[in-house]
């Protein structure tokens, strides 16, 4: 971990070494960390990449110590796409895992969040929250009032986490108002232990950080999780309404727009 966040800097990226940095960072995290692949990445150049990136912000945590030349400064990214924009795209990512009908018919403003991750060097410390800081302000410049997007456990195979899918099932679903639904091929059912026999704690230790973080914020599932066989993951998709977070979370917000 590094504690020095002086040399961070945090901001869209600007052009097209801006997002091939981030994809160097997404390919060491979600390829080399991970095991995952996908019909566009690229291996000889160490690209996580995917036809949806030209359409997202990429929200970037610089270190400046590094040059820019090795696209190798790009240490913290989350991917970004705001529904005003899925008009260019046809659809947002998320929708080749979830029906996501119950969001588009709010009429609400919504951003899909998605490939998240951190350089192992700067996990532990502050990367993260400024991540989230950024989030912050991005969400309350443009009236975002919902956000959602795919959050995963490692692997494919549900028996290690019935605990956790079947927690998030029986205590976080999402209201029906709000509620997406993972399409049938690759479905995986999440209620696997009846709910009196749920161990809270084991259910927790299993379930990453992220999505422990969405549900601090007071996030909700969708019905279902999905197994993505190429990026070796089982997906849960997300959904937080910016009207029901928690007082003190949705102060924070507030505090970010004031200051």
């Amino acid at each position: 971990m590094i504690a020095d966040t002086s040399r961070l800097t945090l901001r869209l990226a600007r052009d097209a070494r801006d997002l091939r940095a981030a994809q160097r960072l997404r390919y060491r995290v979600f390829v080399q960390e991970l095991g995952g692949d996908g019909a566009m990445v690229d291996h000889d150049d160490r690209l996580e990449r995917d036809a949806f990136d030209p359409l997202f912000d990429h929200l970037i945590l610089v270190d400046t110590s590094r040059d820019p030349a090795e696209c190798e400064d790009v240490v913290g990214v989350y991917r970004l796409l705001p529904s005003d924009r899925v008009g260019a795209a046809g659809r947002f990512y998320s929708e080749q895992e979830y029906d996501l009908t119950a969001l588009r018919a709010s009429g609400r403003r919504l951003v899909e969040l998605g490939r998240s991750c951190v350089h192992p060097d700067f996990r532990g410390g502050a990367a993260m929250m400024l991540l989230w800081n950024g989030l912050a302000e991005y969400v309350l410049d443009r009236g975002i009032e919902i956000l959602f997007g795919v959050a995963s456990f490692h692997g494919t195979d549900p028996a290690p986490i019935a605990q956790a899918l079947s927690y998030l099932h029986a205590h976080h679903l999402a209201p029906e108002a709000l509620r997406v639904v993972a399409r049938p091929e690759h479905r995986q059912e999440m209620a696997l232990i009846p709910p009196d026999r749920i161990d809270r704690k084991a259910a927790m230790l299993a379930t990453p950080a992220l999505i422990k973080a969405y549900l601090r914020l007071g996030g909700f599932v969708g019905d279902g999780a999905w197994i993505d066989h190429a990026f070796n993951t089982t997906d849960v998709c997300l959904v937080m309404d910016t009207a029901r977070m928690s007082a003190r979370h949705r102060d924070f917000y507030v505090r970010k727009a004031e200051g």
